[in-house]
């Protein structure tokens, strides 16, 4: 009888240690799952908007991760704000009150095109909460310089022209310019509004925010023609300090080629 009882108590302490274990097990995988999630900050470019990322965020999101892609003022959903006082500064503020609001911290923060101007006065303001910036197919400005500056001759005339007639939106080109895929262009086409003018015309002011973040990315859409995005590219290449990525795609990368950008924003978070 005495035997009996001490194998009953044995079976019983066997089974509640491999309980224990198998608990253990499952709070060290929960919590290297919890740890491996990121929280990315997605920034649309000019005549765009946050719908334009929302393959790419299901993407992320069915990963595990957590992704805010906001709307620029006057543009998108909240084209009805549209107005001359909307500059570079109201860019950059729409996105660092993101980040302030929902007390984000070890971000990723992504820039397509125009946005590569918009991301840089973000690390100005908060660079510690950034853990990682990826510029796509942007601009990678210097201190004071200004979009119109740096845009290719046609949308610098069309930008000046509209500012001369004090226009609040300059036109929206067709999504054919951006080389967006057959598919996908009544789609795009219906959803570009005009850019705020006035974005384009201020200067950025620059200290090095951006230079201190660990982890720093370009993006290059290949199949895209834009000489200054090429050297950005190839400059950057030669940088130790920063990671770059060509990809066989029109401009419009989270449109043209979600599977694959989403793979490269895992992989540089």
């Amino acid at each position: 009888m005495t035997k009996i009882k001490r194998s009953r108590r044995d079976a019983i302490a066997l089974l509640g240690a491999g309980v224990s274990a198998a608990g253990a097990q499952f709070a060290t995988g929960r919590a290297q799952a919890q740890s491996a999630r990121k929280t990315y900050v997605l920034v649309h470019g000019s005549w765009h908007g946050g719908w334009c990322w929302r393959r790419v965020a299901d993407l992320l999101e069915q990963k595990g991760h957590k992704v805010f892609a906001p709307t620029l003022t006057g543009l998108g959903e909240r084209s009805h704000l549209m107005s001359a006082m909307i500059t570079l500064d109201t860019h950059i503020t729409d996105i660092v009150n993101v980040i302030k609001w929902e007390n984000l911290d070890n971000l990723v923060l992504v820039g397509h095109s125009y946005a590569g101007f918009v991301i840089s006065g973000v690390a100005e303001r908060v660079q510690p909460s950034i853990a990682s910036i990826v510029y796509l197919d942007a601009f990678l400005p210097q201190n004071g310089e200004r979009v119109v500056d740096l845009a290719p001759p046609e949308l610098r005339a069309t930008s000046l022209a509209a500012a001369a007639k004090n226009e609040v939106g300059r036109p929206v080109p067709p999504a054919k310019a951006f080389h967006v895929n057959d598919k996908d262009q009544a789609w795009v086409d219906s959803k570009t509004t005009p850019q705020p003018t006035f974005v384009s015309l201020a200067p950025i002011a620059l200290t090095g925010a951006r230079e201190k973040i660990a982890k720093k990315t370009y993006i290059r859409a290949t199949s895209y023609p834009n000489p200054r995005f090429d050297g950005y590219f190839d400059k950057l290449k030669a940088d130790g300090s920063w990671r770059t990525y060509g990809v066989p795609s029109g401009h419009d990368v989270m449109v043209d080629m979600p599977d694959r950008l989403a793979e490269i924003l895992i992989e540089v978070a």
